[in-house]
Formats: C-alpha cells, sequence, structure tokens
C-alpha cells in the first residue's frame, strides 16, 4: 500500500467487526514500528498485547469514567448522546464496547529513554513524546498495510498506576497510549476531515502562507 494513501485512511476505528487479529499480522505491525525517529536512538517504547477478555473489560471500565465525565460536559441539561453530532456518539459507542477489541495494545515507554528539552520553559512539557509518537504511528500505518484497523487514546493514560498494576508492567515505564486494535466493522475512510493545507503552513514567519512556486 502506498504510503501517502496509508496516511490519509488511517482514521480512528470506532466499530470493529470481531474477528481476532493473528499474531503474525501484530507482530509484524511492530517489527515496521520499531523504524521511527527517536531522540538519540534510544528506542524507549514498549508494548503489552492485551486480549484477555476480563483484563479488557478492565480497561473499558476505566475508560468509561473520563469519557463519560467529558460527554457530560458537552451540551447543557439533559441531552441526549443520539442527538448529538455522528463524532461524539460513534465515540460513545466506542467507549462503552472497547473491551470488545479484538486486542487493545498499550504502547509503555522507558522514562529513561526519554530526553525532553523543553521542561525549563515554563509550559507543558511535550518534547519527550517525539521518541513515543512517531513510533504509535508507525504502528497504526503498518496496521493499515494489512487492512487492520486501530484507534489511539491517551484517557486511560490517568489511569497508569491501575494499569500498570494489571498488567504488570515495571517501575520505569509509563504508559503513553491504548491502541484498540481490530479489522473494521464498516470498511476504511475514502477522505479524513483536516484543515487545509494552506491554512497550516507558513513561509518564513508564522501567518505568512507558503505558497506553490510560481503563484
Amino acid at each position: 500500500m502506498d504510503v501517502v494513501d496509508a496516511m490519509r485512511t488511517t482514521g480512528t476505528c470506532r466499530y470493529f467487526s470481531g474477528d481476532p487479529v493473528p499474531e503474525e499480522v501484530l507482530l509484524s505491525a511492530f517489527d515496521a514500528a520499531r523504524f521511527a525517529p527517536q531522540g538519540g536512538n534510544r528506542q524507549p517504547v514498549r508494548w503489552v498485547v492485551v486480549r484477555d477478555a476480563e483484563r479488557k473489560r478492565r480497561l473499558r471500565d476505566w475508560y468509561l469514567e473520563p469519557w463519560k465525565a467529558y460527554l457530560k460536559g458537552i451540551g447543557t441539561g439533559d441531552i441526549q448522546v443520539g442527538t448529538l453530532p455522528k463524532v461524539v456518539t460513534d465515540a460513545d459507542h466506542f467507549a462503552e464496547h472497547l473491551d470488545e477489541a479484538p486486542a487493545i495494545v498499550v504502547c509503555c515507554a522507558e522514562l529513561d529513554g526519554l530526553h525532553p528539552t523543553d521542561h525549563a520553559l515554563g509550559r507543558l512539557s511535550v518534547v519527550g513524546g517525539a521518541s513515543i509518537y512517531p513510533t504509535a504511528q508507525n504502528f497504526c500505518l503498518a496496521l493499515r498495510a494489512q487492512g487492520v484497523a486501530s484507534a489511539l487514546t491517551t484517557l486511560l493514560c490517568g489511569y497508569e498506576p491501575q494499569v500498570k498494576e494489571l498488567l504488570g508492567i515495571p517501575d520505569g515505564m509509563i504508559t503513553a497510549a491504548h491502541i484498540a486494535v481490530g479489522y473494521p466493522a464498516h470498511g476504511f475512510p475514502t477522505r479524513l476531515s483536516r484543515t487545509p493545507v494552506e491554512d497550516i503552513v507558513f513561509s518564513e514567519t508564522y501567518g505568512t502562507p507558503l505558497a506553490p512556486s510560481g503563484a
């Protein structure tokens, strides 16, 4: 599959068919994911594949708490989920049925393998994620190339102590994302909605659009 086609059609899947994803498919995706860029080639990312039904239910129950709190804050009064935009109702279905995904992959990282260079700027430090999330996206793209869908979420990261205990994740490791994996129930999107490129790319100074050559 062409890499650009993969990038343009790897959306967040919220409805899975339930068919199991073979180990060799997952291993192939993990193998490709390793080649993402990371600071100093420290390779801090580790993975835990969760298939056990009870463990997945535990993860779903923890996920539902922050999701329902977020959902409650949308709109006012006794708003019904069915009256919300489709993207929200789809996300609610995903939350309610998270445990039905064939696998939930926990993306972990070694703290000592991260090297944030922005921690003294007086704002949220984000640079450490540069050694984690490109690998996670590579994993999702490699799955897409094999016809497997995914949904990356960070809501469960707030339950890191519980997740680490449930899955035996050792000290010195963090949980950076949880990725639901499975074959899509309704196929892949043909077009994802994104901000136009002319609104997000600038030349020399912020706000000055980058125009095509000859324009």
